[in-house]
């Protein structure tokens, strides 16, 4: 293995499953070796050995774990990728878009007590169910409930009912919907099916625990919107994050404005707008939305989890690019940084492609551009957010001449098409748990993309916490003007967290040392 093995180490300990299948662990101390996704006790640093593949630790002489079971990695097995995929079941429960087949419970027939708005899916686009998430691997539906059982512990209508639930309590807190609301926003197809379940799970009804929450200052008062928290570790460098994207809005569609960021929405055929405020206090954002979201309400809150990379742990990924002298002081200045994503991944794409070679001014204006001429209008009550992002499926149906016209050369503007039309057509999906490499080959595929792109699309829409654009400029700049090829040599010790490594080298705040 030619990879630094403190970084192995450090990506073993943090079980984070975006590396299962990306190396094994051997433990000399146990001849057992397994997948850095393991569950088991965690061995001391100088037990462990690092591999390639399954074949090389066994020629090494350590024996599969029947815990993990390294057969089942992703790429190494005719089943395989299993941990990943529970995982991805997992959140796309949290963002709104699996729900369980109708084989996994009562068939959705009448729905008591539902809001006439509410009658479609809640408003949204149906949502993708274990079905059609099974044929993205060529499965059926039966393997990913096992797969589920096995590696969560639960069935996938337990895991969404718990997710539901988790939410629902969270409205009844923080907000002053009525009872009804909060079980459709939460995922609920009936108020009847929302009380059985909140009475069965935690034993007392939901006006209940609303009356307890009310009585020790819960609930907001109602209004035309609605306040929620989203919580992430500490520290969080807010103004850092904010700085970046504020550099790179998009002129109608976001805004950043007295410390906070706002954006307009659209999911499904809900349309809208948010105001997210940083909360130190309670560490935590602060998230308005309009009452028109709230049906969509799980794949708006995964989305802003995302585009403020609140599920980072911070302290581990410190500790280990800390660790490089060429990062120490800027690990050390700035502390709690996170790696911006996207809110949507098209959205992010067609911004990547836009700033192939020019600045990132230049690329924020054609983007403005780019959506005033072709984004749908929306009102809102704030000055200059009037606009949402085109989907898809406008892009995909314009033409070349369309598009430069706005002043983007033609080669951008086929990539841009092209691209459009991928993503509409369900072959290529740019969202957060989506397989990096394999992504990126996709990207690269396409005309006029490149390394650079696909790997700053990966970093942002994809979440890949070790992806690494080593062809830019101002990042091979910052680290002394080396080559790509040198810049890539330099970045190994860095590795799994290369994504927050090339944040520090943006903000051009390291030490140039050690680079000959």
């Amino acid at each position: 293995m030619t990879h630094d093995t403190a970084a192995l180490y450090n990506a073993y300990t943090s079980r984070d499953p975006r590396f299962d299948g990306v190396f094994y662990v051997g433990v000399t101390s146990t001849g057992i070796y397994c997948r850095p996704i393991c569950t088991a006790k965690t061995p001391k640093a100088a037990n462990c050995r690092f591999f390639d593949s399954a074949e090389a630790a066994e020629k090494a002489n350590f024996r599969p774990c029947l815990r993990c079971r390294p057969e089942l990695a992703p790429g190494n097995a005719p089943v395989d990728e299993a941990h990943r995929i529970a995982h991805l079941v997992a959140q796309r429960i949290d963002e709104g878009m699996v729900a369980p087949s109708r084989r996994s419970g009562p068939a959705p027939a009448k729905r008591e007590g539902q809001a006439p708005s509410q009658r479609s899916s809640q408003g949204q686009a149906p949502p993708a169910g274990l079905e059609q998430i099974a044929a993205q691997f060529g499965w059926s539906s039966r393997q990913i409930r096992r797969i589920v059982q096995r590696e969560l512990g639960v069935s996938p209508i337990e895991l969404v009912l718990t997710r539901r639930l988790l939410l629902a309590k969270q409205l009844l807190t923080e907000t002053a919907l009525p009872i009804t609301e909060v079980a459709f926003a939460s995922g609920f197809s009936s108020l009847r099916r929302f009380n059985d379940a909140f009475l069965g799970r935690y034993g007392m009804a939901p006006t209940r625990f609303r009356k307890s929450a009310d009585d020790v200052g819960g609930a907001a008062a109602p209004g035309d919107t609605l306040t929620l928290q989203l919580t992430y570790r500490p520290p969080f460098d807010w103004p850092g994050l904010l700085r970046f994207l504020e550099a790179r809005t998009l002129t109608g569609v976001e805004r950043v404005v007295d410390g906070a960021y706002l954006r307009t929405v659209e999911l499904g055929d809900r349309r809208g707008w948010i105001h997210v405020r940083h909360r130190p206090e309670r560490r935590a954002l602060q998230v308005e939305l309009t009452h028109s979201l709230t049906p969509v309400l799980p794949a708006l809150l995964g989305r802003l989890r995302h585009l403020f990379d609140l599920n980072a742990r911070p302290d581990v990924i410190a500790a280990h690019l800390a660790s490089d002298p060429l990062l120490a002081g800027a690990v050390a200045r700035g502390a709690g940084l996170r790696v911006p994503g996207a809110f949507d991944g098209f959205e992010l794409a067609v911004r990547a492609i836009l700033g192939q070679q020019i600045t990132v001014k230049a690329a924020t204006t054609l983007a403005g551009r780019f959506a005033a001429a072709l984004g749908a209008s929306v009102e809102t009550p704030h000055a200059g957010l009037d606009r949402l992002c085109p989907s898809p499926r406008r892009i995909a149906a314009t033409t070349v001449d369309e598009i430069a016209s706005l002043g983007i050369i033609q080669s951008r503007a086929r990539s841009i098409i092209a691209l459009a039309r991928e993503i509409a057509s369900g072959r290529l999906t740019l969202a957060a748990g989506a397989e990096p490499e394999r992504t990126m080959a996709q990207l690269v595929d396409l005309p006029g993309i490149g390394q650079w792109t696909a790997h700053y699309i990966a970093m942002r829409a994809l979440r890949w916490p070790d992806a690494f654009p080593k062809e830019d400029v101002a990042l091979r700049k910052n680290l002394g003007g080396v080559t790509g090829a040198r810049a890539e040599e330099l970045s190994q010790p860095w590795r799994p967290w290369r994504s927050y490594a090339t944040l520090y080298l943006w903000q051009g705040a390291v030490q140039a040392t050690r680079l000959d």
